[in-house]
C-alpha cells in the first residue's frame, strides 16, 4: 500500500484548506491501513499537531510519498518524476496559465487524478468545493452591499454584516445574518432599497450554497417574468433564480428554448438576460460559461444601464469569477484582502473600493478558503470513500487493470505521462 502526502498550499498566502482532515486521516490509518506524510505547514486550517495526535507523519517533504494531494495548483518545479497528484489542475478547459504544469507532469511520467472529474456515471460531480464559494461568496456579497450603501450615505441593516473570513466559523456568520434579517423584519429596509431584489444566475451547487445564506433574511422568491411586478414591501427580500432559459433566447424563434439544443449548438441563441438586471439590487453569478456561449451583460450594456445615473443595481457576486466572461465588469480576480471594485462602463477602469460610478464587483477566485474549517470538513468527508482504493493501486501497467474505481479513472487526466483518451483534446493547448 502506498504512502499518502499531504502538501502545504503555496498558491496564496490564503489558502488555509487541506484534502483531508484530521479526523478523516485517522480514520483511514485504522479501518484502511493507510500511512500518511504531512507537510508541515504554519497557514493550513489544521495544525500539525493535530495530524501528528491522527497518527500521521508530519515532516518537511513527500519525498517518501508516491502519491501527493493537495488542493490547489502545484507549481511545475514541485513535481517528481512518476509520482500521482491529486489537485484541481484547472486545466481542462486548455487554461493557457496552467499549461506548462501540465506539460512537466507528462514530461515527468507522472499522473494526475484532477477532483473537478470525480463524477458518477451520470457525470454528476461526487467531490467538490461549491457550495462553499457559494457560502463565502454570498456573505461577501452582503458585506460588499453595505458598505457600498454606506458610501452613498444609506444606513441599512446589512452594515453589520462581515466578511467571510472574519467570522469564527460559517455558524457564526449564520447567527450574525439571521440577526440582520430579524432587523429588516421588525424595523424595514430604507425606502431606497425598496423592493430589494437579489438574483442567482444559476441554480447548481454554488448557487444553492448561496441562495443558503440569502434564505437567512426573510425573504420571498418570485419568477423572472414577475420581476416588474415586485412590490415595494419594507419587511421582504425579494429572490429570483435565472435558468438557461431565463438568460438566453433563441434567434430566429422558430422553436421554444431547448436545453440540450443550448449546450450543443450555442450559436443559434442569443443573450437575453440584460433586461432583468435594472430590476435587481444585487446580481449572484453562479453559472458555467465558455466563451461559445453568449455573455449575460456586455461592456455596452452596463454603459447603458449606468448612463442615467446610478440604477438599482449595486453590486454584483460573481463566485463564477471567469475574467472576462459572461460578465464584463470581471476584468480581474482579488483577494480576501481587498475583495472589490467598482468597474466603471464608461472607461473600462476598476477601482478598489466602493466608490465610482458602476458597479462593485467581488471578484474572489478562491472563496471557499475564507470558511477553511468548514469547507474542507465537508471536502473530506466526500473524498473519504477514495482514499483506501487510491492508496492500493498499482499505476506499472494499463490504467484500466490499476484498481482504481471508476470514479477515479475518469478523473484520471494524465497516466504513465500520457494524456488519457477522453482528454486527448488538451494535446493541442500544451503544445
Amino acid at each position: 500500500m502506498a504512502r499518502i502526502g499531504i502538501r502545504h498550499e503555496d498558491k496564496s498566502r490564503w489558502e488555509s484548506r487541506a484534502p483531508l482532515t484530521p479526523a478523516a486521516v485517522q480514520r483511514l490509518i485504522r479501518e484502511e491501513g493507510v500511512e500518511f506524510t504531512v507537510q508541515s505547514s504554519p497557514t493550513r486550517a489544521f495544525t500539525d499537531g493535530q495530524y501528528e495526535q491522527a497518527g500521521a507523519t508530519v515532516a518537511g517533504d513527500l519525498a517518501d510519498c508516491p502519491i501527493i494531494m493537495g488542493v490547489k495548483e502545484i507549481p511545475p518545479d514541485k513535481f517528481e518524476e512518476g509520482k500521482a497528484y491529486v489537485f484541481f489542475s484547472h486545466t481542462i478547459k486548455g487554461q493557457p496559465e496552467n499549461m506548462p504544469m501540465l506539460r512537466r507532469l507528462m514530461d515527468l511520467r507522472c499522473h494526475l487524478i484532477d477532483y473537478e472529474r470525480i463524477a458518477d456515471a451520470e457525470g454528476q460531480r461526487l467531490v467538490f468545493f461549491g457550495r462553499f464559494a457559494g457560502l463565502a461568496g454570498m456573505i461577501d456579497t452582503l458585506w460588499a452591499f453595505g458598505r457600498r450603501l454606506e458610501n452613498e450615505g444609506i444606513d441599512s441593516p446589512f452594515a453589520a454584516i462581515r466578511p467571510a473570513h472574519e467570522y469564527k466559523n460559517l455558524d457564526d456568520a449564520r447567527r450574525e445574518i439571521r440577526a440582520v434579517g430579524k432587523v429588516i423584519g421588525d424595523d424595514g429596509l430604507p425606502p431606497e432599497l425598496r423592493p430589494f431584489i437579489c438574483g442567482f444566475a444559476g441554480y447548481g451547487q454554488v448557487s444553492q450554497g448561496a441562495q443558503e445564506i440569502f434564505d437567512l433574511l426573510p425573504f420571498e422568491e418570485i419568477a423572472p417574468a414577475d420581476l416588474e411586478d415586485a412590490g415595494p414591501a419594507s419587511d421582504v427580500c425579494y429572490k429570483v433564480v435565472f435558468r438557461e432559459e431565463h438568460m438566453v433566447q433563441r434567434v430566429d424563434g422558430s422553436a421554444p428554448f431547448a436545453l440540450q439544443e443550448y449546450y450543443d449548438h450555442p450559436d443559434r441563441y442569443r443573450a437575453g438576460f440584460f433586461p432583468h438586471a435594472a430590476h435587481l439590487s444585487i446580481l449572484v453569478n453562479c453559472i458555467y460559461w465558455e466563451p461559445r456561449y453568449p455573455r449575460m451583460i456586455t461592456g455596452e450594456q452596463f454603459g447603458e444601464l449606468y448612463a442615467g445615473g446610478q440604477p438599482r443595481l449595486r453590486v454584483i457576486g460573481d463566485i463564477t469569477c471567469d475574467i472576462d466572461g459572461s460578465l464584463a465588469c470581471t476584468t480581474r480576480a482579488t483577494e480576501p484582502s481587498s475583495p472589490v471594485y467598482v468597474y466603471e462602463p464608461a472607461t473600462g477602469v476598476t477601482r478598489d473600493g466602493f466608490a465610482g460610478r458602476g458597479p462593485v464587483v467581488l471578484a474572489v477566485d478562491f472563496l471557499p478558503c475564507e470558511l477553511p474549517v468548514d469547507a474542507s470538513e465537508a471536502f473530506s468527508e466526500a473524498l473519504l470513500p477514495f482514499i483506501g482504493a487510491l492508496a492500493r493501486a498499482d499505476c506499472s501497467g494499463p490504467l484500466a487493470d490499476s484498481g482504481l474505481p471508476e470514479e477515479l479513472v475518469r478523473a484520471t487526466i494524465v497516466y504513465q505521462g500520457a494524456l488519457t483518451e477522453p482528454y486527448q483534446y488538451l494535446g493541442e493547448y500544451v503544445s
